[in-house]
């Protein structure tokens, strides 16, 4: 199997699409391992001291006021993990659980959550075995961390969860030892870093993201096939129109249609003569709506990126070298970015898609594409691509509603106490039914994970 190092806090995407394909095995750099000793030295001294520390010796959320006993500190943390796995609905995709795994281990090697070495490496094991613990999809609002489905998670990790295996729900316990991984022992705020924190949504979110390439790319070739079975001007496509404009995915996705176009009998075949003096929307704006989308894509990787490399739990320990020390409760674990980048995705796949369904409705209506009447001989006797457009116009409503902004709703939780919440795990989710992914794709396009500066030619 293939062997990747992981460097907390420099995860790449091109690393992030490798763990999601799973076949590799993870291993952490040696430069994590003095910064994880250090902030789980200062959550031991707080352990064994008498002073209230939030999320060591006492409750959680709306119970921090109450202080626990020395002897209940590692109870605590079981308990935590127990009480939360309410988790709800279909198990999350074994890739989502990889990422979620890999992400959850590189947050807390950057060594501000106070855990031991173990727990990371616990993590890597679980992964490096091909074990995807049992998470079911739904229970989290994306703020105070995505404490349902990370608990499922860690609960796996305890020998007290389940394991899915082949579609199957197992006991943990077997899996863990038949791969010879000895189940995790909690100690103090272990729990909580586990389950505190973002790696769901933006686990979600990156699916999304990574599977949108292949849609983007097949999106690109189909825009431009139907461009020139309807045998529409190449003109749109001109630099200099898109330079004018100065919007970086526009010119990129002009260029993309040029080149898939270039040398085209077809339209070498009607470039005299053609009586037509501007085609519809759905194909002379092709770079103005695609464009658009692969701007917005490019957003949503580079948040995506940042909250796959960070640091999302709470309290956070900052311990230096020197000695000092201090444990500093904050919000790092509201998903606010992921839910804004979630559903920015969400309408750039839609967008996608209802330009997609008005080619197909140009190519069908023989008034437009000037081709036979639903593309079928015999039309009347033959009822050709009619219905296949009905089924594509029911799928881009559908792309529609759900592409809502989760964002924009909030509920309060824990007796008011988390009473701002960003719901990022649904809208992290909710692209899973806006498209299905083709079988196949191997068409290049100009949606490369890079940075949007970077050239399109491919």
């Amino acid at each position: 199997m293939t062997r990747l190092e992981i460097t907390p806090g420099q995860l790449t995407l091109e690393q992030l699409r490798a763990i999601r394909a799973g076949g590799l095995t993870l291993s952490l750099h040696a430069s994590a391992h003095d910064a994880i000793q250090r902030s789980a030295a200062v959550v031991q001294a707080a352990a064994a001291g008498d002073a209230p520390v939030y999320g060591v010796n006492t409750g959680f959320g709306k119970l921090a006021s109450t202080r626990i006993s020395k002897t209940d500190l590692a109870t605590l943390q079981f308990n935590l993990i127990r009480s939360h796995c309410v988790g709800v609905g279909e198990p999350l995709a074994p890739s989502v659980v990889r990422l979620m795994l890999a992400t959850k281990a590189a947050s807390l090697a950057r060594g501000y959550s106070g855990v031991r070495p173990e727990v990371v490496q616990c993590l890597l094991d679980v992964f490096n075995a091909g074990l995807i613990p049992y998470v079911p999809a739904q229970g989290s609002v994306g703020a105070s961390g995505d404490l349902a489905p990370l608990s499922h998670m860690t609960l796996a990790l305890l020998g007290e969860g389940e394991m899915l295996v082949d579609g199957q729900r197992l006991p943990a316990l077997p899996e863990l030892r038949k791969h010879g991984i000895a189940p995790l022992v909690l100690q103090a705020k272990e729990g909580l870093a586990l389950i505190n924190g973002t790696q769901t949504s933006t686990a979600l979110a990156l699916e999304g993201l990574l599977r949108f390439e292949k849609v983007f790319a097949s999106a690109i070739v189909s825009g431009a096939l139907s461009l020139d079975a309807a045998r529409g001007s190449d003109g749109p496509f001109d630099p200099r129109i898109h330079e004018v404009r100065g919007q970086p995915g526009q010119i990129e996705a002009a260029r993309a249609y040029r080149q898939i176009l270039a040398g085209s009998e077809i339209r070498a075949s009607h470039q005299e003569g053609d009586e037509r003096v501007q085609d519809p929307y759905c194909l002379r704006c092709q770079p103005q709506v695609m464009g658009a989308c692969l701007d917005q894509a490019r957003y949503v990787r580079d948040v995506l990126l940042r909250e796959a490399n960070a640091v999302t739990d709470n309290p956070l320990v900052f311990a230096s070298e020197d000695g000092s020390a201090a444990m500093v409760s904050g919000g790092n674990f509201h998903a606010e970015p992921v839910a804004l980048a979630a559903d920015a995705l969400a309408c750039a796949i839609a967008e996608v898609g209802a330009i997609a369904e008005r080619r197909i409705a140009m190519l069908i209506d023989a008034g437009v594409s000037r081709l036979p009447p639903f593309l079928t001989a015999n039309a009347g006797l033959n009822s050709g691509f009619m219905i296949a457009h009905v089924t594509a116009a029911a799928l881009a409503s559908e792309n529609k509603s759900l592409a809502h902004p989760a964002s924009v709703d909030s509920l309060p939780t824990s007796a008011n106490q988390e009473d701002h919440v960003s719901m990022a795990t649904f809208g992290a989710r909710a692209w899973a039914r806006c498209w299905t992914t083709p079988r196949t794709s191997s068409a290049s396009s100009c949606w490369p994970p890079r940075r949007a500066s970077s050239s399109c030619d491919r």
